[in-house]
């Protein structure tokens, strides 16, 4: 479920709320990868997460701005898979909202 409603540039809760892990070749490490090594801390031998979110509270390094007013990633286009998979308004999405106290109705930031 999809809603335009939902305005990432405005919210940021699920990259203030969820550990983003990912497989380390998708770090700027390996040939072909864009997340910058320097922005991840190592989870076992093949996963790393994102700097921020391997702690609570959880906060991803490259959010930059308030959560629920005005964020962005400052890495997005070099972004995991993990962050291109979550969509707004998607399950996940919801739970970040309502962690951090956000709207999470269909008019949520309409």
């Amino acid at each position: 479920m999809t809603s335009v409603a939902f305005d990432c540039q405005r919210c940021g809760a699920c990259c203030a709320y969820f550990r983003v892990s990912f497989y380390w070749g998708e770090t700027d490490e390996a040939p072909g990868g864009t997340v910058p090594l320097a922005l991840t801390r190592p989870v076992n031998a093949h996963l790393v997460c994102m700097a921020g979110t391997d702690r609570r509270p959880a906060r991803c390094e490259a959010l930059a701005g308030e959560v629920g007013r005005e964020v962005a990633c400052t890495i997005y286009g070099q972004r995991s898979s993990s962050c291109q998979e979550l969509q707004p308004g998607d399950e996940k999405c919801l739970r970040a909202r309502a962690a951090h106290g956000l709207p999470t109705g269909a008019t949520a930031l309409a």
